[in-house]
């Protein structure tokens, strides 16, 4: 028989972008941006979130915003109307955004001149999981009409996430057998040092416990105290 080669494609795709990644956090750093990267599935409510959270911060930082969609402009427009300067990303059927689309958002946005830049990834739960942005920060929202066996069915969301926010607490009412006691025990289970905040972005409860971990990630950041976040487990 002849001889052949095992190429391991995924590897090698995740390892550059890992590099990529880690370039581009240098960059920020250079350039004083704290950029996050906004994570849920579609209909979570992250562009409610981001709009409410603009709201609440524009007075205090500079912000920008990087839609990222297969097609349409609506978040971006929404996010205008806030108060944040956005740029639309639209991907070509892609369903996530690696290191190098993200530098290309950020050129386009004009990166240097904002503190806080909020990238709106893709709507899924399992490629945006997969490839590092090179954000200082990863963010989720799990909303509650999701249910509260999310973490056990998409480990590797929660297992990169610094945060994540249960939103849509106000449906609790509603989504009765949704535990709010159950879904922190197993968001914990995937990553103990997840920050956890139950939050209702059409209502404003429990925004500002949200907003003071957002306040105090942006001041490590810009007082050099704020250690890079590893590299995607895959």
């Amino acid at each position: 028989m002849g001889e052949y080669r095992i190429i391991e494609v995924k590897r090698s795709v995740f390892e550059d972008n890992n590099r990529d990644a880690d370039r581009l956090r240098a960059q920020l750093k250079g350039d004083g941006t704290f950029l996050v990267n906004l994570m849920s599935s579609p209909g979570a409510g992250k562009t409610t979130t981001l709009k409410r959270t603009i709201t609440a911060l524009r007075d205090e930082v500079r912000i920008g915003v990087m839609e990222a969609d297969i097609d349409g402009e609506v978040d971006a427009q929404a996010v205008t109307q806030a108060g944040a300067k956005a740029v639309q990303i639209h991907t070509g059927g892609m369903c996530h955004l690696d290191a190098d689309m993200t530098r290309q958002g950020l050129h386009a946005l004009g990166s240097a001149e904002y503190d806080l830049v909020v990238l709106e990834n893709v709507g899924n739960l399992v490629c945006p999981a997969e490839f590092d942005t090179g954000a200082w920060r990863n963010v989720m929202l799990l909303s509650v009409p999701e249910g509260d066996d999310k973490p056990l069915k998409y480990p590797l969301m929660f297992k990169n996430c610094q945060a994540v926010l249960v939103n849509k607490i106000d449906a609790l009412g509603v989504f009765d057998d949704f535990d709010c006691g159950r879904v922190k025990e197993r968001i914990l289970s995937r990553n103990p040092d997840c920050e956890i905040f139950f939050v209702s972005a059409k209502t404003g409860e429990g925004f500002e416990s949200w907003l003071g971990w957002l306040r105090r990630e942006i001041h490590r950041f810009k007082s050099g105290g704020m250690e890079a976040p590893r590299h995607y487990d895959a």
